[in-house]
């Protein structure tokens, strides 16, 4: 019922958006789906001061899981989406519902717990972390909400041959954003996987000394690609192609792929920019 609450939410926050939109005819607004990691860490606030003063277009968002965001494109709500969820997303184009993917940035994944580490999963590879997790019932915190982090959770789990753990009392799903998880992680001690850009937000937040630390990292399959994808006007007539079109050009631009790149918390840049010329 929470999560059903909370969805119900971000559809009027963006009919808010639209009605907004169609309030302002002598102004161009943008509107965007996005992921949380990109608005908790505070990248959009920045990108669209520059977007609005380089190209005079309002740039509106709302920001939920990447599953959420592609539903809002292929229900024609939002004009271009900014999303991590590589398979999803690239079935998103195939089925017609998007154009024009193009990868931006990425980070990686961490998996984070209580420093005292109960499961003892330091320094092992993230498939052998979930299988100690599991096979010591230690707390595991999930966002459960379909987002590009719940589907790369799921994902490993499934290499680790770990099936059936939403029936599991140690598997805590919260249906939100990443750093509520981390906080529900953090107040039940238990481990939970995100992306190091969000890490480094809550670092922040608690002045470089977070109840909750890295225990795996660098493991080539922690991977995290973001990329932006422009909803299909032949799909959804209404959507400003043009101005999905102009954000695209831009984000992937040599100027802000520096400023994305010179983007940091703590002296640690949270993305990584990696657009193709």
């Amino acid at each position: 019922m929470k999560e059903e609450r909370r969805w119900i939410a971000v559809l009027i926050l963006v009919a808010c958006c639209l009605a907004a939109g169609e309030g302002r005819a002598d102004q161009a607004v943008l509107r965007m789906a996005t992921t949380t990691s990109t608005d908790n860490t505070g990248l959009l606030d920045v990108l669209g001061l520059r977007f609005k003063a380089d190209t005079g277009i309002e740039l509106q968002w709302v920001a939920v899981g990447t599953g959420k965001a592609l539903e809002l494109g292929k229900n024609c709500d939002v004009d271009v989406l900014f999303v991590h969820a590589p398979e999803a997303e690239r079935k998103f184009v195939q089925d017609g519902y998007g154009i024009d993917r193009r990868e931006v940035m990425y980070n990686d994944f961490v998996l984070i717990g209580p420093a005292a580490d109960p499961a003892g999963v330091k320094g092992q590879g993230v498939i052998e972390a979930l299988k100690t997790v599991a096979e010591r019932g230690a707390v595991f915190v999930s966002r459960g909400d379909a987002s590009g982090t719940h589907k790369k959770e799921l994902s490993l789990w499934e290499k680790a041959g770990v099936s059936g753990i939403d029936k599991e009392t140690w598997y805590v799903q919260t249906g939100q954003g990443m750093l509520p998880t981390i906080n529900v992680a953090a107040e039940r001690q238990g481990y939970t996987l995100t992306d190091r850009g969000t890490f480094i937000k809550y670092e922040d937040q608690h002045k470089g000394n977070p109840p909750l630390v890295i225990m795996v990292e660098g493991d080539p399959g922690l991977f995290n690609q973001y990329s932006v994808i422009s909803v299909n006007p032949e799909r959804c007539p209404k959507v400003r192609r043009d101005l999905a079109a102009a954000f695209s050009d831009w984000v992937v631009s040599a100027p802000i792929q520096a400023l994305i790149g010179d983007f940091k918390l703590m002296g640690k840049p949270l993305f990584v920019p990696n657009a193709k010329p």
